[in-house]
């Protein structure tokens, strides 16, 4: 009886209310889209990032925008950060860590990447056994596993 209730008040309110209350009730979450992205030589794209904590170097990517498509974020962010297009980029997994959600890619590209964001202090192609030592383990693993 009781749930019926509930259920027809829910029903009743506005999208904007049933949002106000859905969003205070729900945990927040950071979401964002990261790419192992090989070149023709089968290197692995790496950003030396002026922000990341512990570690510099990791595989591109970055934060999803309002609204915007995962596999377009992670072609915007990769272009703006290193002037690379993307080609055959696909989805290779979908995890999450405490309250952020990390949507993982595999894509191809090829050309000279440079550091365009003030984001990154360099961006460079690296063969699977050289990636550098202080880079996180996690990322080493996903290079390894989808280059």
């Amino acid at each position: 009886m009781l749930k019926r209730f509930v259920g027809t008040i829910w029903k009743r309110m506005t999208p904007a209310a049933r949002i106000k209350i859905i969003r205070a009730t729900q945990p927040k979450f950071t979401v964002s889209a990261a790419a192992v992205v090989v070149n023709e030589h089968s290197e692995v794209l790496l950003l030396d990032h002026v922000l990341r904590p512990f570690s510099n170097w990791g595989i591109p990517g970055g934060f999803i925008n309002v609204n915007e498509p995962p596999e377009k974020a992670v072609e915007r962010e990769i272009y703006e950060e290193t002037g690379l297009k993307l080609k055959n980029v696909r989805l290779v997994r979908v995890r999450t860590s405490n309250r952020h959600v990390e949507i993982l890619y595999r894509a191809d590209a090829s050309g000279t990447a440079e550091a365009k964001s003030r984001e990154i202090n360099q961006a460079r192609w690296f063969k699977i056994e050289e990636m550098p030592e202080e880079m996180s383990d996690g990322q080493k693993a996903d290079a390894r596993e989808f280059i």
